[in-house]
């Protein structure tokens, strides 16, 4: 009989298509052998290109479902994802350090939906420092990343952010006929590199790189190793097929769209 899986926890929107939020997060959990849980911060309106609206999960029904999985489980990883006020977060990363004193948080900023619409403007820096210190990584894409820490570069911003916790610049919205993903990590930079695909663009990409490094880290991987096996399980996923959303079956690793 196989040994039980690890848990890991999304506490993310749901995006009815699938292609992002937390049904592509437990996707991307159960293709790496890891059991997703699940916590739902918001109901939204939208499919692969269309954002129509988003109506939010209050904070206390977040606490509630995330109270019961606690309770039932023994969670040490958990992602975040689309979530209604930055300004509460850090209550909710306290809260979670409180059920579990060893959790490793990801925390994936979705300011922008991939449809356009607008969750989160800039920051105080502050309050990007307050949530930033308890985290075991940031995810944020280029343009995420400067708003987030208003610098010359996503790079400069991302190195100067790295000195509250690890970074993992995502590097899809950059140019070239490579996708660079960079690490900061106590004050060294890894990088992890993969062809831009020419039918690679896929609605959820974020979610799903950074659930994948969520399921590695509760494999007891190191974050460089999850953050290159999450870069490769990503690399799988956007090659799946040419359309906006990725197969996660195990199908689409061994006949990869070209």
């Amino acid at each position: 009989m196989p040994l039980p899986r690890p848990y890991a926890l999304s506490i993310a929107g749901f995006d009815p298509s699938g292609g992002a939020g937390l049904l592509a997060d437990c996707k991307t959990l159960e293709s790496n052998a890891v059991y997703g849980l699940g916590v739902c911060t918001a109901l939204t309106v939208q499919n692969d290109v269309t954002f129509e609206r988003v109506q939010w999960v209050s904070a206390a029904d977040i606490l509630d479902q995330a109270r019961l999985l606690f309770a039932r489980f023994t969670i040490e990883y958990v992602k975040i994802g689309l979530i209604e006020s930055l300004a509460q977060l850090p209550d909710l990363l306290a809260w979670l350090q409180a059920q579990n004193p060893r959790v490793r948080i990801i925390w994936d900023p979705v300011l922008k939906a991939s449809a356009g619409y607008e969750f989160h403007s800039s920051l105080p820096r502050g309050l990007v420092e307050a949530l930033c210190k308890p985290l075991a990584l940031l995810t944020p894409n280029r343009p995420e990343m400067l708003r987030l820490w208003p610098a010359a570069t996503p790079e400069a911003a991302a190195r100067e952010v790295s000195s509250f916790c690890p970074v993992l610049l995502k590097g899809g919205h950059a140019d070239g006929a490579l996708a660079t993903d960079i690490l900061f990590l106590n004050g060294e930079e890894h990088l992890f590199t993969a062809p831009r695909l020419p039918h690679g663009e896929k609605h959820g990409s974020g979610c799903v790189l950074s659930a994948a490094v969520l399921a590695h880290l509760a494999k007891e991987e190191s974050l460089e190793d999850a953050c290159r096996a999450g870069k490769a399980y990503t690399a799988t996923v956007l090659a799946s097929n040419p359309t906006l959303l990725g197969y996660h079956s195990a199908f689409s690793t061994q006949h990869a769209y070209q």
